[in-house]
This record gives C-alpha cells, sequence and structure tokens, in this order.
C-alpha cells in the first residue's frame, strides 16, 4: 500500500510532449503520492539533452486542470519546463519530487546524454529536488504502460520513504523492458554501460532536386557481458535503476595530467 501524503506536491516533465501517452502515465504515478503540477513541451522534444531557448519567446498554456492535478504546456524544451517551472511559476511553492517521462524509447546507457527526458530530470535535480527520470523500451505511440506504472510507483515510493538518508543532488535513470509486467524479473541498480551510437546518413533527393538526409544508426554495446550495468540489466528482463551525477571530471586523466 503506496502512503500518500497530501501536502506532497510531485512535478511532472518529459520529452514527448504533453500529449503524449507516457505523459499521462507519469501523471498517474504521481498522483498517487501528492497533487501534482506539470509543465511540458508543446510538442515533441526527443534528442534535445539539456537545451535550452534564447532566441525565442516561450508560450504558456493551461491544458487542464483538477483538485489534484495542473497541466501546462510550454513552447520550449524539456529543461526550459524546468527552468520556467522552478525559477518563475512556481518559485514561491514546495515541490517534493520531479518525475520526467514516462520516455517512449530507452534512456539507458549513453543515450542519458542525448535525452530531453533526462535533460529535465539531470536539471531538476540542480535544484535539490529529488528527480526520477522514467523510460520504456517501446517507441510506439500507443505503447503498453502497465509495467512501467507499477514499477515507477514502486521506485518513487522507496525514493519518498527514504528521502531523508539519500543523498543530494539525488537523480535517478531508470528503464524498463518491454516485456509484460509478470514476466519482469525485478529492478536492479546498476551502472551505466559503456558504448556508444554510430550514425549512417542516408542521401536523399526531395521533389526538388535538394539535396536532404536521414540519420540512423545502431549503439555498439562495449561489455554486452557486464552483469552490473543497465544494458545487461534490461536484456536480462529487469528494470535497470542507474543513480545520475553531473560531474564529468575525468578523475584518472586528471592526476595524469598533474603528473606531467
Amino acid at each position: 500500500m503506496y502512503c500518500m501524503k497530501p501536502e506532497r506536491t510531485i512535478f511532472v516533465t518529459n520529452d514527448d510532449g504533453y500529449a503524449s501517452k507516457g505523459f499521462a502515465a507519469a501523471i498517474e504515478v504521481a498522483s498517487r503520492f501528492g497533487r501534482v503540477i506539470a509543465v511540458a513541451p508543446e510538442q515533441p522534444q526527443s534528442g534535445k539533452s539539456q537545451a535550452i531557448t534564447l532566441f525565442s519567446p516561450l508560450y504558456l498554456k493551461k491544458i487542464s486542470e483538477t483538485e489534484r492535478v495542473t497541466i501546462y504546456s510550454l513552447s520550449g524544451t524539456p529543461v526550459d519546463c524546468v527552468k520556467f517551472a522552478f525559477d518563475h511559476f512556481f518559485r514561491d511553492q514546495h515541490i517534493d519530487l520531479t518525475i520526467s517521462g514516462i520516455n517512449h524509447g530507452s534512456n539507458a546507457a549513453v543515450n542519458v546524454l542525448y535525452s530531453g527526458t533526462m535533460g529535465a530530470a539531470i536539471e531538476s535535480s540542480f535544484y535539490d529536488i529529488p528527480s526520477i527520470g522514467l523510460s520504456i523500451l517501446d517507441h510506439d505511440a500507443d505503447a503498453d504502460f502497465e509495467a512501467a506504472i507499477e514499477y515507477g510507483t514502486q521506485i518513487v515510493d522507496t525514493v519518498l520513504k527514504n528521502i531523508d538518508t539519500l543523498d543530494k543532488p539525488l537523480c535517478l535513470n531508470v528503464n524498463i523492458p518491454t516485456l509484460p509486467k509478470e514476466e519482469i524479473r525485478g529492478v536492479k541498480y546498476c551502472r551505466q554501460t559503456r558504448g556508444y551510437w554510430h550514425e549512417d546518413f542516408f542521401r536523399r533527393e526531395d521533389p526538388h532536386g535538394r539535396v536532404y538526409y536521414w540519420m540512423n544508426g545502431a549503439f555498439d554495446n562495449h561489455e554486452p557481458e557486464a552483469e552490473d550495468s543497465d544494458e545487461w540489466a534490461l536484456a536480462a528482463g529487469y528494470v535497470a535503476v542507474v543513480p545520475v551525477q553531473v560531474d564529468m571530471t575525468a578523475y584518472n586523466q586528471l592526476e595524469k595530467l598533474r603528473k606531467l
């Protein structure tokens, strides 16, 4: 039984846009724990990472409001949504937790660097707000979110029950495999897999003879047998949870450089 405290306020955002099925699923998770305020991009913003809008105005629109859930759209990026909410719109409100997602598609391994979903979660953690990015491995707009809602709820409950013992900033990258809920083997807390995307660009011409390109690619997993990594956990049928930090200092290289 999940304990909902009326005084809690949960912030929800995403990168697939306010109209996505995954966003509705994230709000369903959040509403089990308190009042929900949500600001999501007006249009899909996948792959935006930490991008912000500098040279265009931002437009806010209220989408819906009930006693427990208020939803807005913003004509910007996922990080714009977070900054606008915490630095302006809800500046005087206490936010207990941020949920970003539920993303349509994996954000495991190096995808965390490109993801607008994780960009928003990471940005939220800068405000000392515990933040969870939720993603499923299914890109389908009509994907089944039953398992994601169940496991997302479990993980949010664990974080909130242990909030005083967890260090800040806290940001979790949670990926759920594309399996029926009863076939998922549980949750694994693990590390980011080492691997990279290699892209192909396909050259085409439009009806006016102008050249354009489509990008495609494949992920090269450098350690497919590493049982402590998120890609291994997902392939084995587990929900993968990776705690994320922003310090990108290569400490091993730093020590070597100091000795030069």
